[in-house]
């Protein structure tokens, strides 16, 4: 009995000592779900990724309402079309994120996306793809960091001041997009919710 007690101890042992690293640690799949962040509800991030969802509706509701036909329209030869207006996001999202410290995802690549600017269809899921990316950067960020040292889009400022002029470049090429709209007779989707909730006060406008 004795002998049999003994056997199965240094049998266990054996097993424990000489067991693949996958099942004696935990392996990078396992402990992504723990080490992943949860979107903060309070700080300068939850601030931020406000202004993010803000943004975003806007670009993907507009991205939608363009006809696939106008990607391609431009108001004067040496500007951004429709198209690459909204390619420029996408890339934007991608390379702020990167300053910020969130690499993009593997095998990406960036002159690949200007070459989008034509496909509606493509522009609206890599405009969707990029903003998820560019969320997931920010909450990946440190809410003890705000003050820390960035640089963005040349200018030396902290993370939060970061935040402001990541603002700015989503306001000014909205406005862009909006003006491209306008002239080839698109109104924005948010201002026809607005125009039809002043006929019917009891539909609600959509986020």
């Amino acid at each position: 009995m004795r002998r049999m007690y003994l056997f199965l101890l240094i049998f266990t042992v054996l097993c424990l000592g000489f067991a693949p690293r996958g099942q004696a640690q935990d392996s990078p799949s396992q402990k992504a779900p723990a080490m992943a962040s949860a979107a903060p509800t309070s700080g300068f991030r939850a601030e931020f990724l406000e202004e993010i969802a803000y943004y975003e509706q806007r670009y993907t509701r507009l991205a939608q309402a363009m006809p696939a036909e106008k990607y391609s329209w431009r108001p004067a030869e040496g500007v951004r079309s429709v198209g690459e207006v909204f390619t420029h996001i996408t890339a934007a999202n991608y390379a702020i994120a990167r300053a910020l410290g969130t690499a993009p995802p593997a095998g990406f690549d960036p002159k690949a996306i200007t070459t989008l600017s034509g496909d509606k269809a493509k522009v609206l899921q890599a405009l969707k793809e990029s903003f998820a990316h560019f969320r997931g950067a920010i909450i990946a960020l440190n809410e003890a960091d705000a003050d820390k040292p960035q640089k963005m889009f040349n200018r030396s400022t902290t993370l939060r001041g970061s935040f402001i002029a990541i603002t700015g470049h989503f306001g000014e090429h909205l406005g862009q997009s909006i003006a491209y709209a306008r002239m080839n007779g698109v109104v924005p989707p948010w201002t026809e919710d607005f125009q039809r909730q002043q006929q019917n006060p009891t539909d609600k406008p959509k986020p």
